[in-house]
C-alpha cells in the first residue's frame, strides 16, 4: 500500500488532443476523493460508469465521460487509482486537469511517474519497465514484437530464475561454513553449489553469444551509402525514403555531413546513412565530411558503394575504399544516362562475393530489386533475434558482470576457500538483483524513467 503522504498525481494519458477520446489518469491517496469530487460517487471497481464531470466549484458540467476505479492493489500501479475516458477536445481536457489541480494533494505527473509508482511497488521490475519503453517507441512489428516479449519478463523471469538458484547455491555454501560442526550437516555442500554455479554460468554465456542481434533490433541495422562524388547517393537515399531527405546538387561535395533516415524494411528497422563522397579535396570541411563518412561505414552492417554507370569507366573505376569489414554491395546508379539503358538488378559481382545492382535513382528503375534484397537482407540478419534475450547494454553489462563472478567462484572452488567462494555468489546474486531492479537501482531510474511519456 502506499504512504498516505505521498502525493497524488494525475495526467492525461492519451495522445495529443485534439481525439475522439481523452484518458485521464489519477493515482495515490486522493484518488477516490478527486472522483467523488468530479462525478460525485464512486463507480464499481473495474467497472465502466457513464458520470457527467462537474466542475466542484460551480456545478457546472464539464463533460459526460465513462468513469472507473481501481483501488490498491489491485492497479496498474498497486495504488488507487481513478480514469476518466473523456471527449478529447481541448476545453474538456483543461477544465478537467484544472480541477484535479485544484484538489489539495493533487499535483500533475511527470514523465514516467505512473510506471515508476508501478515499479517501487512491486506491478513491474525494471526489465518490463524498460521492454516498455520500448514497446512505446517501437517503430516496426519486430520492434514491437520483441518489446512486448520484453514487457511479459523475456529476460526478467529469467534473470530472476538465475538469482534464485544462485541463493539456493550460496546457502549451501554457508551452510558449510556456519555448521561445519553440526553432525547431521553434510560433508560435501560445496560440490553441488559449484555444480550449479557452473551450468549456470554456462547458460548465462550461452545468452550472450547472441550477436548483439537484440540491441541492435532496438535501433535497426545500419546501411551506409557510400560512394565517390556526384554518384547519386543523395538521390538514391531520397528515392529509398520516398521523400526529400537529402539534398540533391550537381556541385561535388555538397554532402557535407552523415544525413540519417529511418527505414522499415519487410517489418524490420534500419538507419540508412548518406555519406560525403569519398574523394581528396583541400577544403577542411569537406575533408572531415569525408572522414565522418569513413569513419559511419566503417562501423554499418551493410555498405551500399553507389558509382555513376555512365561515367567514364563506370563501376570498374571505382572500387569501395573501406568498409571491409562490413558488407559491401555494389550499386550502379544513373542507368538512365545510358544508351541501352540496362539493369542488371541482383547479380553476383567478381568471383560471387558482392550482390551488384544497376539502377536509377533519379527515376526508379531497378529500385524494387534493390528494396527487396535489402528486405531479405534484413529479415535474414534478424533470423536469430526471437530467441534472444538481451536487448538493452546494461542487460549485457550486467550477465558480463554475472559471468566474471562465476568464473572467480568456480577458480576459488579449486582451492577450496569457502568463504571466497560464497562471496562471490553472492556478488553474482547481488548482480542479477540489479538486472531486475530488486537491488542498488537508484543510479539509474532517473535515466530509465526520464525518456517516458507524460501519463505513463
Amino acid at each position: 500500500m502506499a504512504d498516505p503522504i505521498r502525493p497524488t498525481i494525475f495526467a492525461l494519458s492519451s495522445g495529443r488532443p485534439p481525439a475522439a477520446i481523452a484518458v485521464v489518469r489519477v493515482c495515490g491517496p486522493q484518488a477516490r476523493a478527486a472522483l467523488e469530487r468530479l462525478i460525485g460517487r464512486v463507480p464499481q471497481p473495474r467497472q465502466a460508469a457513464l458520470a457527467r464531470v462537474r466542475d466542484p466549484a460551480s456545478g457546472e458540467v464539464i463533460d459526460e465521460a465513462l468513469a472507473l476505479w481501481f483501488p490498491a492493489p489491485h492497479s496498474e500501479t498497486g495504488e488507487d487509482m481513478a480514469e476518466l475516458q473523456l471527449h478529447g477536445g481541448h476545453a474538456v481536457i483543461a477544465a478537467a486537469l484544472d480541477v484535479l489541480g485544484r484538489i489539495e494533494g493533487c499535483r500533475p505527473a511527470e514523465a514516467g511517474e505512473f510506471t515508476r509508482r508501478a515499479f517501487e511497488n512491486g506491478r513491474h521490475d525494471l526489465t518490463a519497465v524498460e521492454g516498455l519503453a520500448d514497446l512505446i517507441a517501437a517503430e516496426t512489428p519486430a520492434q514491437r514484437r520483441q518489446a512486448f516479449r520484453q514487457l511479459k519478463g523475456l529476460i526478467g523471469d529469467r534473470a530472476e530464475a538465475w538469482r534464485r538458484s544462485l541463493i539456493e547455491a550460496l546457502a549451501l555454501v554457508e551452510a558449510r561454513i556456519d555448521f561445519a560442526d553440526e553432525a547431521d550437516v553434510p560433508e560435501d555442500l560445496v560440490a553441488p553449489a559449484l555444480a550449479s554455479a557452473k551450468r549456470l554460468r554456462d547458460e548465462i554465456a550461452t545468452a550472450l553469444t547472441d550477436g548483439r542481434r537484440g540491441e541492435r533490433l532496438r535501433d535497426g541495422i545500419v546501411i551506409a551509402i557510400a560512394g565517390p562524388p556526384n554518384a547519386g547517393k543523395s538521390t538514391l537515399l531520397n528515392r529509398l525514403a520516398r521523400r526529400e531527405a537529402a539534398i540533391v546538387s550537381p556541385y561535388p561535395g555538397t554532402t557535407r555531413d552523415v544525413i540519417e533516415v529511418h527505414l522499415d524494411l519487410d517489418g524490420y528497422p534500419a538507419t540508412l546513412l548518406d555519406t560525403a563522397g569519398v574523394r581528396q579535396s583541400d577544403d577542411p570541411v569537406e575533408r572531415e565530411g569525408v572522414r565522418r563518412a569513413e569513419e559511419r561505414a566503417r562501423g554499418a552492417d551493410l555498405v551500399l558503394w553507389v558509382t555513376d554507370a555512365s561515367a567514364t569507366g563506370g563501376a570498374a573505376g571505382d572500387k569501395p575504399k573501406y568498409a571491409a569489414g562490413s558488407d559491401t554491395w555494389l550499386v550502379e546508379n544513373k542507368v538512365d544516362l545510358l544508351a541501352d539503358n540496362r539493369c542488371e538488378g541482383g547479380e553476383l559481382g567478381p568471383g560471387g562475393q558482392r550482390p551488384k545492382f544497376a539502377l536509377s535513382g533519379l527515376t526508379g528503375t531497378g529500385m524494387d530489386e534493390l528494396v527487396a534484397a535489402l528486405s531479405v537482407y534484413a529479415r535474414n540478419y534478424f533470423a536469430t533475434t526471437e530467441s534472444a534475450i538481451v536487448t538493452r547494454a546494461r542487460h549485457r553489462r550486467a550477465l558480463d558482470e554475472t559471468v566474471a563472478a562465476l568464473d572467480r567462484c568456480l577458480a576459488e572452488g579449486e582451492s577450496g576457500r569457502e568463504e571466497l567462494i560464497a562471496e562471490e555468489l553472492r556478488a553474482a546474486a547481488t548482480t542479477l538483483g540489479r538486472l531486475t531492479g530488486r537491488v542498488d537501482v537508484e543510479d539509474i531510474l532517473d535515466v530509465i524513467f526520464r525518456d517516458f511519456c507524460i501519463g505513463k
